[in-house]
Order: C-alpha cells, then sequence, then structure tokens
C-alpha cells in the first residue's frame, strides 16, 4: 500500500484520530492528578587514590574509573541498604531502600552520582545522608587489607541535598507524551480501519476492482433526492456538470467502434442506475443527439416515475405483440428524448427479456436512434441485466461510493465478462467531492437565467408536461417507430 492511500485512509477517518487523542490526554491527565508527588536527594562521590602501588596517573586513572563502575553496584547493595536502614529508623525495609536508590557516573570520570527518589522529602533527605555516611565507611572496609591502608578514598563533593520541587509527575511531559501516544496509536486505528473497509471508498478502489475505465464521478447533493433529474436549477449544478462530462467519456470510450445500445446496469438495487440513465438520456437529448430510453428493470420499474410518464403500457406489451412500439414511446421533454416505460408486470422476466423479440426490437430501435440506454435490473440480484446487456453494445457499471463492497463490483464485472460483454466502463455514484474542486466549480460556473425552464423540474410537472406531449405529439422519428415489426 503506497503513502498516499494511507493518507486517505487517515483523512476519511480523522474522527477516529481525534478520539483516540483525546481518550490518551484524558487518561495522561487523569494519570498526572492521582500520582503522588516524587523527591529527589542526591549525593555526589568523588574517588581518588593516593597511587600506593600505582606507577603513575594514567595508570591510577583507569584503575579509578574500573572501581567507580564496581562501587556504583555497591551502592545498590543488600550490605549497604541494612545498614542504613539500621542506623536511621524511617519506616522503610531495606527492599524498599534497595528500590529508591540509583546511581549514575560519567565515562572518563570518578565521580559517582547517588540519588534517593521517595514520596517523602525529609525522608528521601536522610536516608540519602545515611547512604553517603555508610558508603563511605563500607568502601573503606572492603578496601582495606588486613594490614596497611586502604588504596581508594571516597569524599563527598556535593550534596547530600533534595530537590525543593517533586520530581514527578511532570503535567507537560506526561500530556506531551500522552497526545503523540494517541496520536500514533489514531493513525494506526486509521489505517487499519482503512485497509479492513471493504466497501468502495474512491475511484481507485472502483477501478481496480472493475478492471475497466472510470468513465464519470457524479457527486453526492442532498437535493437529489427530491430533485433527481438535471433540470431546472440542478442544471447548473456540480452533478448535473459530472453527468456531462460522462456524456463526453462515453462518446469517445471507442470512435473506432461506437456503442450506440448502452446497457446502465448495477451490482446492487439502490446504487442510482435508474437516475443515472435518466440522467444521462437527458444529458445526450441537450447535445442534440436522437435518445431513446427504455427501462427494462422489469421487476422494479423507476423510470416513470422519475419522468412522470403514464407506464400501464410499454416494454412488456411490445414484447408479447400486444402493440406496436410506436404506439407505446413517449417524448419527454422539448429535446429529442424518447422513454419506452416498462409496461405490464410479467411473470417471467428473464425469459422475455431473452426472446427473440426482445432482440428484434433492439435491432429495430438501433435504426430509429442515435443513442438507445437501457436501465438493467441489478446484476447480482437477477440475470435480467446479464441478459440485456449481452444484446447491448456495451454496458456501463455504476457503483454508489460507501455502500457497494469491492467484493460486488468484482463479481458483477465477472458476471458481465463470463458472457463477453463489453464493459464500456464504471461510474461512481454519490461519490464525496472534495471542497476545493466543489468551489472550483461553483466559481466557473454558467448562471442560468431566471426564466421559466424549458423542462419540466419535478415529477408532477414532468407528469403534466407529459400528457401534454404525448403520442400525438412525438415527432416524425417517433412516428417512424409505429412501422416497426412487433
Amino acid at each position: 500500500m503506497d503513502l498516499l492511500r494511507q493518507l486517505r485512509h487517515v483523512r476519511r477517518h480523522w474522527w477516529l484520530v481525534l478520539v483516540t487523542v483525546m481518550v490518551a490526554l484524558g487518561l495522561s491527565a487523569f494519570l498526572t492528578v492521582r500520582a503522588q508527588p516524587r523527591y529527589v536527594a542526591s549525593v555526589t562521590f568523588f574517588v581518588t587514590t593516593p597511587n600506593q602501588g600505582v606507577t603513575d596517573a594514567y595508570q591510577g586513572g583507569l584503575f579509578l574509573q574500573q572501581r567507580v563502575k564496581s562501587y556504583a553496584d555497591l551502592l545498590t547493595s543488600d550490605r549497604l541498604a541494612q545498614s542504613v536502614v539500621a542506623e536511621t529508623p524511617v519506616g522503610l525495609t531495606a527492599d524498599e531502600v534497595q528500590r529508591r536508590v540509583s546511581t549514575s557516573s560519567e565515562a572518563g570520570t570518578v565521580l559517582l552520582r547517588a540519588s534517593i527518589t521517595d514520596t517523602d522529602q525529609t525522608r528521601a533527605l536522610r536516608v540519602t545522608e545515611t547512604l553517603a555516611a555508610k558508603f563511605v565507611d563500607l568502601v573503606q572496609k572492603v578496601e582495606t587489607p588486613p594490614e596497611g591502608k586502604a588504596p581508594i578514598k571516597i569524599e563527598v563533593v556535593s550534596g547530600p541535598r533534595v530537590s525543593s520541587s517533586p520530581v514527578s509527575p511532570q503535567p507537560v511531559r506526561n500530556l506531551t507524551l500522552g497526545g503523540l501516544i494517541g496520536l500514533v496509536l489514531g493513525v494506526g486505528l486509521a489505517i487499519l480501519r482503512g485497509v479492513a473497509d471493504i466497501r468502495l471508498r474512491d475511484a481507485a478502489g472502483l477501478q481496480r476492482a472493475t478492471g475497466s475505465p472510470l468513465l464519470g464521478e457524479i457527486p453526492f447533493e442532498s437535493s437529489a433526492r427530491t430533485a433527481p433529474l438535471i433540470v431546472g436549477d440542478a442544471a447548473t449544478s456540480a452533478r448535473a456538470e459530472a453527468v456531462r462530462k460522462l456524456r463526453t467519456n462515453l462518446r469517445f470510450v471507442d470512435v473506432h467502434e461506437p456503442a450506440r445500445v448502452i446497457a446502465v446496469t448495477s451490482a446492487l438495487q439502490g446504487e442510482g442506475k435508474t437516475t443515472l440513465s435518466c440522467n444521462l438520456a437527458i444529458a445526450l437529448a441537450e447535445a442534440g443527439w436522437r435518445v431513446l430510453l427504455v427501462d427494462a428493470d422489469l421487476r422494479r420499474p423507476k423510470v416513470d416515475e422519475y419522468l412522470g410518464l403514464d407506464a400501464g403500457v410499454g416494454l412488456t406489451d411490445v414484447l408479447v405483440g400486444d402493440v406496436q412500439v410506436g404506439d407505446v414511446v413517449q417524448r419527454w421533454g422539448d429535446k429529442s428524448l424518447l422513454v419506452l416505460p416498462s409496461g405490464s408486470a410479467p411473470p417471467n422476466p428473464s425469459e422475455l427479456l431473452g426472446s427473440k423479440a426482445m432482440a428484434d426490437l433492439l435491432l429495430a430501435l438501433r435504426e430509429s436512434a442515435d443513442i438507445v440506454i437501457i436501465d438493467t435490473a441489478p446484476l447480482l440480484a437477477v440475470t435480467d441485466g446479464v441478459v440485456v446487456a449481452v444484446q447491448a453494445d456495451g454496458a456501463l457499471l455504476v457503483s454508489q461510493q460507501g455502500r457497494t463492497s469491492r467484493a460486488q463490483v468484482a463479481a458483477a464485472a465477472r458476471s458481465l465478462h463470463s458472457v463477453s460483454v463489453r464493459l464500456l466502463g464504471c461510474v461512481l455514484n454519490m461519490a464525496k467531492v472534495a471542497k476545493a474542486e466543489a468551489y472550483q466549480y461553483e466559481a466557473y460556473r454558467v448562471v442560468t437565467s431566471t426564466a421559466t425552464p424549458s423542462v419540466p423540474t419535478d415529477r408532477a410537472t414532468a407528469a403534466k408536461h407529459s400528457e401534454s406531449n404525448g403520442v400525438n405529439g412525438l415527432s416524425d422519428r417517433t412516428q417512424e417507430l409505429t412501422r416497426l415489426p412487433r
């Protein structure tokens, strides 16, 4: 995984990082408040020798440096701790005294420092004073031969003294350390959550899952729930501009073999494929193409609901031979957009869509329109979508960001590839667009006039508009559809 993807995970789960840092800071503050203040008393010894038995000062210095290392261990010995407890009853055992003693020495010197850390300031000083006196006596005893003079001399050169303020807890240090630990843990959890998340989170993941190019990235807009079509005020939105970009990309997927019959499908229900089908058809019609939108999702048709059309008679009635296609095709808006609703609900949608009548109908529609957009059923739910996609020039796979898993999208793509369907590309729907990109579009978008739009802006108006422009108001091109075979 590259660094950029990890940073995306952290940015996406920034709240997790924030919560972890706040918890770590709170825990650090709690432990700091609950901790008892601790004081340090220290004393510094200087180790020297009268050079008896030592040939020169250099060798004497090396000898003393080696001795200092041994004396550091002697300061924490049981013998010294027991002598301190016996001399000064301070309410501590020998083991407790040993645990409070720490030593340090600077390399290349003969200075030895001993420190006593205790929650009682007075007791720390008393133990240090006793320790210093008993340590000097103990060195003299262990270094003095049975007959003669000790070759080592220990002198106190600093202390004993105790700190006036506690050395712990240190609020600033503890909070800083807690914040850093929380930040590291938060970043790690954010990356782990991002790696474990199986849902589609970006366009790159959609491309990897489908193995097809990304043709569009439709941004999420809360207003799309009540006004799903890119007409009226929505025609100047970022969502409408993204659909137009999809229209351009779709027309140039393969200039040598352009797709004229396009099946729009998705892996699951509710990913916005029907809305995208309608908006793509509208965008193509606005560009001057003769577009025919076919609602082939016979189980849950929605095209008529979005466009405000009468779906009582439609595709299924044409396929069973009850009506001619020209009698049920409806014109929508003042553009060259024709719509073939789903019609009556059939008991066998898959068999009906895979019949020879469907193949003949698509062949006839191909000759009567520049582009045919077919809204199909989800691929993983039923086989209807695959059956229709096989008969089209190519398929467009729509996936909703944050809802569909990568495995589901990959399975949908495999179902198309397994029957040799040409996957034109994929579209990431309801995508989260960066604020910088949204601001850039808002700064440069064309502000339309406040005149009444020529295309209906809501479903109720669309229904009224479609009634006034029904079969009697079809264009000459629509009238040609009446001569198509049943």
